[in-house]
């Protein structure tokens, strides 16, 4: 299945880099790009794409607005975003109003190839040695513990995945360590998200940190 990316940064020259990596790839193509926030929300919404590609620093309208925008059109395209700064507070804030996760500017051709795959896949992107810190600094009261006001309490294998997923680990990673297949992990996923009526892996995983299942 060919991933339909959509690459939004105000620098031409950066932008078209991106552009040529993820072309270069067999299973992702690039169907357009913007140079704004604006321009991101038009983008999303005339070509609906699976991946949406965008820096959060640009002019007319920043990317956490474009975030907060498209995600309340369009929860299910996948925003990724790209930061210069992980340390920037806006980054946490489009993390929490539904980016599916972000890569810094200086990443690995290769592995920002693997991170738009990841998050075609559903999955969180967030570097694993800042998982546990955003995940804590966007946890927030919102839903009852594991196993109360669910519609069905969760399964001791399913509060596994979940902890896992409070690591920012891969569904590839999950089923090493769990000695499951991946797509037990994906069907433990949507189950996890069905009983806690959540919408994404990010909020699972802060969910876990929230209540313990995750320490630092």
């Amino acid at each position: 299945m060919t991933i339909r990316v959509a690459v939004v940064d105000d620098h031409q020259l950066f932008r078209r880099g991106v552009i040529g990596i993820l072309q270069a790839a067999d299973d992702i193509d690039v169907v357009g790009e913007g140079i704004d926030g604006t321009e991101a929300v038009e983008l999303a919404e005339r070509l609906l794409p699976d991946v949406l590609i965008m820096d959060l620093s640009m002019p007319k309208m920043t990317g956490l607005e474009a975030t907060q925008r498209i995600h309340a059109v369009d929860p299910q395209l996948k925003i990724l975003i790209l930061t210069v700064n992980e340390e920037e507070r806006s980054l946490f804030d489009a993390i929490k109003q539904g980016a599916q996760g972000y890569v810094i500017k200086t990443i690995d051709p290769e592995e920002l190839v693997h991170a738009v795959r990841r998050v075609h896949l559903g999955e969180a992107v967030v570097p694993g040695n800042l998982a546990l810190r955003i995940l804590s600094d966007m946890a927030h009261p919102k839903h009852p513990p594991v196993g109360e006001g669910c519609v069905e309490p969760l399964t001791t294998r399913e509060v596994e995945v979940l902890r896992e997923l409070g690591t920012g680990a891969a569904n590839k990673d999950i089923a090493k360590r769990l000695f499951i297949s991946e797509n037990t992990v994906r069907n433990h996923v949507r189950n996890i998200l069905d009983k806690l009526h959540m919408s994404n892996r990010v909020e699972a995983a802060t969910y876990a940190v929230r209540e313990g299942l995750i320490r630092e």
